[in-house]
C-alpha cells in the first residue's frame, strides 16, 4: 500500500503575556498546532509531522479545519507523493491546499497555509530520515552548515519595567552567548525611547550591538523624526518603522536614515515580497528582510521568495526570518540564510532550541535531529505529542 495521509489534528494553545508592543498587547494570543499523520509506522509508531503558526498572529483553527486540512485529506493519496512514490512531495500538498483559492489576500489564509505546511514538512524529512535541515541543502544542491546565527529579541514594554529591569534583561541575553539583542520602541514618546536606548546601550557596552523595533507604528513624519534621532546610535537595525504595506514610507526612509533597516515579517507572500523589494528603496547592501515561513504560506512560499530575491540581486544571506521558531532556524541552517531570531524569555514552549542546545558568541549550532527537530525540546514536545493521542 502507497504512503498515505491518515489524519490531521489541531488544537488552538494560548500563548498568553502581559508584554505589549507600540501596537498590541499579548494578553489574549494563541498559536495552532497541527499534527499530520501518516500510514508510515517505524518503531511501532505512525510517523507524524508537527507545525505552529509565529507569536504575533492568532490560531488559525477555523481555517484549518474548515478548508485546508479536508483538503489534504480527501486529495488522492498519489496525487501528495513524490515520483518515487516512497514520500510526500510538500509541492503537491501545498498545491492541494490552495486548490480553488483565489489570488491575493494574503493575511489570515496564509497563517493556516504556513502551519499545515510546517508539518508536512516535518514528516517528510523524518520520512527521509534525515534533519530538515539537511534534506533542504541537498535539494539545493550544497553542503548544509547546522551553524546559525541567532540574535535575542525581548525589551518589551510591561507595566513596572523601569530601566534597571530593561538593562537586566539585556544583560541576560549576553550572559547567555548572545551578541546581538533587540528592544521595542514606539510605546513611548521619542524622548523616552532615546532614553531607553541609551540605557541598554551604556548596558551591553562593546559586547554587543543593539537593534531596534517599531512594530510598523509610525506615520511617515514619526518615522523620520524617529530616524534623525536613531542615526546617532550605532544601531544594528531600525526594524519596521511603518505599516508593512507603506513602501513609500519604507523607501522614504532611506533619505534620512544611513544605516540598516528591517521589514518583512508582516509581507505574507512572494508578491507582496516582490513588491516591497521594487518599491520599499530596501538596500541589498545592507538592509534585513524578515520573511517568516510560518506566517507566509509555508516554506514552500518561502523558497519562491528566494528565488525571486535572487532574481532581483539580493542574497538569502540578508534574510534573517522573524518568528524565534525551529522551522526557520532548520531554513536558517538548510538554505543558507543570514540567521535567526529567538526569545529567550517568552512564548514558551514554542520559540527555541532544542534542549542543550546553547548560544556560543551569537551562534547556535543544529543537533542531528529528524524532521524539524521538535522531539528534542520536551515541554514542546510534550503538547505537540499530545495532540495525535
Amino acid at each position: 500500500m502507497s504512503l498515505r495521509i491518515v489524519a490531521v489534528h489541531e488544537r488552538t494553545a494560548p500563548i498568553a503575556s502581559s508584554i505589549r508592543n507600540a501596537y498590541i498587547d499579548f494578553s489574549r494570543m494563541t498559536t495552532s498546532l497541527v499534527a499530520v499523520e501518516t500510514d508510515l509506522v517505524r518503531d511501532g509508531r505512525p510517523v507524524i509531522g508537527y507545525g505552529f503558526n509565529s507569536n504575533g498572529r492568532y490560531g488559525q483553527g477555523g481555517l484549518i479545519r474548515e478548508r485546508f486540512a479536508p483538503r489534504i485529506l480527501e486529495a488522492p493519496p498519489a496525487s501528495l507523493l513524490d515520483e518515487t512514490g516512497g514520500n510526500l512531495d510538500p509541492d503537491r500538498v501545498w498545491a492541494a491546499m490552495m486548490a480553488n483559492e483565489k489570488p491575493g489576500g494574503h493575511g489570515e489564509r496564509s497563517v493556516a497555509v504556513g502551519t499545515l505546511d510546517m508539518a508536512i514538512w516535518d514528516a517528510t524529512a523524518k520520512i527521509a530520515r534525515k534533519p530538515l535541515f539537511r534534506l533542504l541543502a541537498e535539494r539545493e544542491g550544497h553542503e548544509a552548515d547546522p551553524r546559525v546565527f541567532v540574535y535575542a529579541a525581548g525589551g518589551y514594554y510591561d507595566a513596572g519595567k523601569d530601566f534597571s529591569a530593561l538593562r537586566a534583561e539585556m544583560r541576560s541575553y549576553l550572559d547567555r552567548g548572545y551578541t546581538v539583542v533587540k528592544m521595542k520602541i514606539g510605546g513611548a514618546a521619542l524622548p523616552e525611547d532615546c532614553r531607553r536606548i541609551e540605557a541598554v546601550l551604556a548596558e551591553i557596552g562593546s559586547d554587543a550591538r543593539l537593534a531596534v523595533d517599531a512594530n510598523g507604528r509610525f506615520d511617515l513624519e514619526t518615522a523620520i523624526s524617529y530616524a534623525k534621532a536613531l542615526r546617532d546610535f550605532p544601531l544594528f537595525w531600525y526594524e519596521e518603522a511603518g505599516d508593512p504595506l507603506d513602501f513609500h514610507l519604507q523607501a522614504s526612509l532611506a533619505e534620512f536614515y544611513p544605516g540598516p533597516m528591517a521589514t518583512g515579517e508582516n509581507l505574507f507572500s512572494h508578491q507582496d515580497a516582490r513588491n516591497l523589494i521594487r518599491y520599499g528603496g530596501m538596500r541589498p547592501d545592507r538592509d534585513w528582510l524578515q520573511f517568516d515561513c510560518a506566517l507566509s504560506y509555508g516554506l514552500c512560499e518561502y523558497r519562491r521568495t528566494l528565488s525571486m530575491l535572487a532574481a532581483h540581486g539580493w542574497s538569502a544571506r540578508r534574510c534573517i526570518p522573524h518568528g524565534g521558531h525551529q522551522m526557520s532556524l532548520a531554513i536558517a541552517a538548510g538554505l543558507g540564510l543570514g540567521g535567526n531570531e529567538n526569545y529567550p524569555d517568552l512564548f514558551q514552549p514554542y520559540g527555541g532550541f532544542p534542549d542543550g542546545v546553547r548560544v556560543e558568541g551569537g551562534y547556535v549550532t543544529l543537533p542531528e535531529l529528524p524532521g524539524v527537530g521538535f522531539e528534542g525540546k520536551a515541554a514542546l514536545w510534550r503538547e505537540m505529542e499530545s495532540l495525535a493521542v
